[in-house]
């Protein structure tokens, strides 16, 4: 996300993303809480939408956040090398995403959050449509989900229910991970 041609790439796939939708771009905005003159410039490459705004995006228009990053085209390679994963890294906050799965194709995702000290995944609590399982690898995280607030270590899993809002803050001096599957595709 940080040169303009992966700042046009994304725009133009979330503007193809919600022409799928049959969205207008004024009705995405209001669905957004944003601006229509900013999602306009979102579209075009011309403003970098933050975490949360992009997270925002997948729910509103029903796809998982990954499909803003990747390509479409269907991969064919049943194996994805440790040294050739999608990644969505978000500079400012310094949280990083790795798909370990080849695609989007399929019931089922997996992804490998790492969760910079310090840090949480949105300012609020978020749902989105699919049913996940989270296994904490290293590090100690705070999971907010639904009314609750879990201390999770390593070693230590969670369900989380389709819609069920939930956020993921790293309170410690160490970086955390996790690992999660999420079905259907949806993060």
């Amino acid at each position: 996300m940080h040169n303009t041609d992966d700042s046009v790439e994304l725009g133009q796939r979330i503007a193809a993303a919600r022409a799928a939708k049959n969205l207008s771009l004024r009705q995405l905005a209001e669905k957004l809480n944003v601006t229509p003159s900013l999602l306009s410039q979102i579209e075009r490459g011309l403003a970098n939408p933050s975490l949360n705004t992009l997270r925002m995006i997948a729910v509103s228009l029903d796809v998982p956040l990954f499909s803003l990053f990747i390509e479409p085209a269907a991969v064919n390679n049943l194996i994805t090398r440790a040294d050739n994963r999608k990644k969505i890294i978000f500079p400012h906050s310094n949280w990083e995403y790795t798909l370990l799965s080849p695609d989007l194709n399929g019931a089922i995702e997996m992804v490998l959050m790492t969760v910079p000290p310090h840090s949480q995944t949105a300012q609020i609590p978020l749902s989105h449509i699919g049913e996940e399982i989270a296994y904490v690898m290293s590090g100690t995280l705070t999971l907010y989900l639904g009314d609750s607030v879990e201390e999770l270590g390593e070693g230590d899993s969670v369900k989380i229910p389709p819609s069920l809002p939930h956020m993921w803050e790293n309170r410690d001096e160490t970086e955390a991970t996790v690992i999660f599957a999420v079905t259907p595709p949806s993060f």
